[in-house]
C-alpha cells in the first residue's frame, strides 16, 4: 500500500478503509455554504411568495434525509449511525446571501465530515430548485468545513 493512500491496497486497487479496529468516539462536523439570489428572489424567498412553496423549510428537510444517504452517494464512505443531523439558515440581506450550514454527529470509529457536506450541498441545490423558477443565474458558493472534533486527529476550527 502507498503511503499516505488509505483507499489504495497492495495491489493498486480502490478498497474501503478497515475501521473495524478503531474506537468509537463522539464525532461532528459543521459545514458551510452559501447562495447568492438576486434582491427579487430573496424579498419572495423572506416572504414565503415563491412559486414551489416554503423554500428554507424544504431545503433543510432535503439536507437532513441526503446526510442519512451519504454512503449511498459517495462510493468509499461507511454507513453511519447518525444521531444528530441539522441544517441551519443565515439570511444577508446586504449581500443578497443565505449562509447554510449543516452540522452532523455521531458515535462512530469514522468521522461524519462527508454527512455535513452532503447535507449543506444538497440543501443549497434544493434553494436552487426552489428558486429557479424566478431566476436562473442563482450561484451556490464556498462550500467548506468550519469544524470537526473527534477522532484521532483532534479538532479542527476554520480560522477566520
Amino acid at each position: 500500500m502507498s503511503a499516505g493512500l488509505t483507499h489504495i491496497d497492495k495491489n493498486g486497487q480502490i478498497t474501503m478503509v478497515d475501521v473495524g479496529h478503531k474506537s468509537e468516539t463522539v464525532r461532528k462536523a459543521i459545514v458551510e455554504s452559501f447562495v447568492r439570489v438576486s434582491s427579487r428572489t430573496m424579498a419572495l424567498l423572506k416572504e414565503n411568495a415563491l412559486p414551489k412553496g416554503d423554500v428554507l423549510t424544504t431545503a433543510k428537510i432535503a439536507g437532513i434525509m441526503a446526510a442519512k444517504k451519504t454512503s449511498e452517494l459517495i462510493p468509499l464512505c461507511h454507513p453511519l449511525f447518525l444521531s444528530f443531523v441539522d441544517v441551519r439558515f443565515e439570511i444577508d440581506d446586504q449581500e443578497n446571501l443565505i449562509r447554510v450550514e449543516a452540522e452532523a454527529r455521531t458515535i462512530a470509529p469514522t468521522g461524519v465530515e462527508m454527512e455535513a457536506l452532503v447535507a449543506a450541498q444538497v440543501a443549497c441545490m434544493t434553494i436552487y430548485d426552489m428558486c429557479k423558477a424566478v431566476q436562473k443565474d442563482i450561484i451556490i458558493e464556498k462550500c467548506q468545513l468550519v469544524h470537526k472534533s473527534g477522532g484521532r486527529s483532534g479538532t479542527y476550527e476554520k480560522k477566520g
